[in-house]
């Protein structure tokens, strides 16, 4: 290593008591082996709970063994491509497990995605099967003939409910019409893929840390969807870094309870809940539709929970909801706030409501994903996110990528065994976040005070975070650039009460009788809910540089001085 690299790690000295500098790698060759281990360890303990229904860890070993016995058997080798679209139900572990036990990739699907969307991710990641739920397969029958998808296979909502399940279905079927009319010629149930596979042999295959676990898409940049490749190593180092972080406020010996509100497809959830909580013996309670928050409260009242994770705006969702305070609060001892920043005034009310601080943590896609997290023994709300976890290093710079004095801003760079090892099939694209001596760079400008706490100031990037998801506006530019009205557009990120920032857009008609309503309507068949614009402002002319590109953060600045 290069004198210039060595970084003087200057948090190490604000470590919460029992939390190590640096984690272990080696301890596990890949994700199969700290699953097998939980499946060994608290096998009668419940792994997974959905809508009342639990899954026992030895339940979840052999179900998803039946799975991936079953991949197997269709001939699905070492690395192929499985896709995963689904919400938060106990399908998703069974076959997420399933997956990566037979040797193969999981692609994370947003079960959202529209059609263009979602053909983009099946043909760029080469996926070969996809599991969908059937509320979302309409939109898979439009685009499944033109990839690569040789086998689907279709669950509903309720299939592992049992009794309960059947009337759920039908509710969702024929009550609600939740479920619109699909074909999927060639299609088989999931419990018939269980079934099959529950008669074979999973075959053991080799993994190892420089194997692919996950291609996790992100925007990066450009706006068009990447896949970041994290492999064992990188997983199981995170896991790792947020196990030993989380630890000395664990109650040893006792049943973890974990609420997961947030789609398991979504890096954070994944990684912080689904894995971290497994592999300590915890339950996930998945909420499959946390927006009915109602619902979700309800759902709370259940359980004597420990541990919540979310998203600022469902945070503060849920304390405007008048049965939230009447939970019982009392085992609970972790709330961490990711993918978005926590606002102030969000976690002084949570700290009221519930008795316990709201901690926040940062971290990417690219980062599997934590990268920092504020110790759990803090009393306060602090408004840093956090210091650098274990084994990782934080290093910000300027333009000309040399490291800056404490306390001036700088790009955040991140180097760390949970760093990918690139975006899948894209060099140029990883040439440009990932230097030679494994930095990454992260695109917020941050600064570091002389405890080692870093705080963000500003996105380099034009990204737009959206309650938590990276809306990229060449994405959404270029959806609005195919409408025949539009000359020129541009795509800025506003503050939105609700969702921490909306998307605006700005136009310049080619067609002069073009309206608002029928850019969003157009938007809205092309776009994510949460990417369409909030609201269209027509120009006359949009603002450039010299060489004709427009300038959003212009545009953005003017928006947020109205609004002051």
């Amino acid at each position: 290593m290069r004198e210039e690299d060595i970084v003087d790690k200057t948090w190490l000295a604000s470590y919460p008591s029992g939390v190590p500098a640096t984690i272990d790698v080696n301890e596990y060759a890949s994700v199969r082996e700290v699953f097998e281990e939980s499946c060994a360890k608290y096998a009668a303990r419940p792994a997974f709970t959905c809508m009342g229904k639990s899954i026992t860890f030895a339940e979840l070993d052999t179900l998803s063994a039946a799975f991936g016995a079953w991949l197997q058997a269709q001939g699905f080798r070492k690395g192929a491509r499985v896709a995963l679209m689904m919400p938060n139900i106990l399908q998703y572990p069974v076959c997420l497990f399933g997956t990566l036990r037979a040797g193969c990739t999981v692609v994370n699907v947003n079960p959202l995605y529209t059609a263009r969307e979602l053909e983009h991710q099946l043909n760029d990641s080469g996926a070969e099967a996809i599991v969908v739920v059937e509320n979302f397969a309409k939109t898979l029958s439009e685009v499944v003939g033109r990839t690569k998808v040789k086998h689907v296979v279709v669950t509903s909502i309720g299939e592992m409910l049992g009794f309960k399940g059947i009337i759920v279905d039908f509710v969702l079927r024929h009550v609600k019409k939740m479920i619109p009319a699909w074909t999927l010629p060639g299609s088989i149930r999931l419990s018939d893929a269980l079934a099959q596979g529950g008669k074979r042999t999973l075959e053991r295959v080799p993994i190892g840390h420089d194997d692919i676990a996950f291609l996790q898409y992100t925007g990066g940049t450009t706006g068009v969807a990447k896949g970041a490749m994290l492999l064992h190593r990188n997983i199981v180092a995170n896991m790792l870094q947020a196990r030993a972080w989380v630890r000395p406020a664990l109650k040893e010996g006792e049943r973890e309870i974990i609420i997961t509100p947030l789609p398991l497809y979504h890096i954070f959830s994944l990684t912080a809940n689904c894995l971290v909580f497994m592999s300590i013996g915890g339950e996930n309670v998945l909420i499959p539709n946390p927006r009915d928050i109602p619902g979700f409260v309800k759902e709370m009242a259940k359980y004597r929970f420990t541990a919540i994770t979310g998203v600022n705006t469902l945070f503060n969702a849920l304390l405007n909801n008048p049965d939230f305070a009447k939970l019982d609060f009392s085992q609970m001892h972790i709330a961490l706030g990711g993918g978005m920043a926590v606002q102030e005034a969000v976690a002084h009310r949570w700290k009221e409501v519930t008795g316990k601080p709201l901690i926040e943590a940062y971290g990417l896609t690219e980062t599997s994903p934590a990268a920092t997290i504020n110790p759990f023994d803090i009393a306060e709300y602090t408004g840093a996110i956090g210091l650098p976890i274990s084994s990782t290093e934080i290093e910000l710079r300027d333009d000309a990528g040399k490291p800056v004095a404490l306390g001036q801003p700088g790009e955040i760079c991140i180097r760390g065994p949970q760093v990918m090892a690139g975006y899948w099939n894209r060099p140029d694209e990883t040439a440009k976040v990932l230097d030679k001596d494994g930095w990454f760079a992260t695109g917020d400008i941050g600064t570091m005070d002389e405890r080692g706490y870093v705080r963000i100031v500003d996105r380099k990037k034009d990204m737009i975070l959206v309650s938590g998801f990276n809306v990229y506006p060449n994405e959404i530019e270029g959806v609005v650039a195919m409408h025949p009205g539009v000359l020129e557009c541009a795509a800025v990120g506003v503050p939105d009460e609700k969702s921490g920032e909306a998307v605006k857009l700005f136009v310049v008609r080619k067609d002069a009788s073009l309206t608002a309503d029928a850019l969003l309507k157009h938007c809205r068949s092309h776009l994510t809910g949460y990417k369409v614009p909030r609201d269209v402002e027509f120009r006359a002319e949009l603002p450039k540089t010299n060489v004709g590109k427009i300038l959003r953060r212009e545009l953005r600045d003017e928006v947020r001085k109205k609004a002051a």
